[in-house]
């Protein structure tokens, strides 16, 4: 948290970048349509396809989290949007393996798809409904050894707000402490576990903002959960 203020927001007002790795072979489409139909109780895609449950998944890659007109998301993805969340199939992956611990709060029941190769084929299948889709950079989905979920340990810590009010003076110089959202998303009464699954988002490099990542990687968990202890009661 140790950042000049110039630093910083010259940071949060910058364009965020997806991922700069090569397009790679994300997998086998014809595949990724029949691991579909786990999805499509909730979402459709391809001609025709409107929002149900959850929003269609036309034109997915490359447009920022929660940002489809005319559906209403949780506010968790909604803030993870705001603060630059894109699909691209590295997110997609990140998000569809464990949805709930990539974005707490979000209202997808889905459990996740641990299988990476199901993951890349599913990937593969709807990058075929988005416009352009070999002009997009991916980064490979397939890696293996990842694991998106938060130990329930660190999500136990009960943060110590008075320290939290000693770290924030960083974060304040963007973010309003009253809950102001003009320009820069708003981080004040969030439910602590949302603030700490995102912080860690950061930390693991599946959120998109360069200078977040840095932060929460610089942050401890005891740091964090004193951070979200005192911005949910500010």
């Amino acid at each position: 948290m140790r950042l000049s203020n110039a630093l910083v927001c010259a940071a949060f007002f910058g364009a965020t970048a997806s991922s700069t790795y090569a397009a790679e072979d994300l997998g086998d489409a014809e595949a990724g349509k029949a691991v579909f139909a786990k999805c499509k109780g909730c979402h459709q895609v391809g001609k025709g396809a409107e929002n149900k449950i959850g929003p269609h998944l036309n034109g997915i890659f490359g447009r920022r989290a929660a940002g489809l007109d005319g559906f209403s998301y949780s506010k968790s993805l909604a803030r993870a949007g705001s603060s630059g969340l894109e699909w691209h199939a590295d997110t997609l992956s990140a998000y569809i393996e464990n949805p709930r611990a990539f974005a707490s709060g979000t209202r997808m029941s889905f459990g996740g798809l641990k299988d990476p190769e199901d993951r890349a084929n599913v990937i593969a299948y709807l990058r075929d409904f988005s416009d352009n889709p070999q002009d997009i950079p991916e980064a490979d989905p397939t890696a293996k050894g990842t694991d998106h979920s938060i130990d329930p340990a660190i999500l136990a810590i009960q943060g110590d707000p008075e320290y939290g009010a000693y770290l924030s003076s960083e974060c304040t110089t963007c973010h309003q402490i009253d809950g102001g959202n003009e320009g820069i998303p708003s981080i004040v009464y969030w439910p602590d576990e949302d603030f700490v699954v995102a912080m860690h988002a950061y930390k693991d490099k599946q959120r998109p903002h360069p200078v977040m990542r840095m932060i929460a990687g610089r942050l401890s968990n005891d740091e964090i959960a004193a951070l979200a202890a005192y911005f949910n009661n500010p």
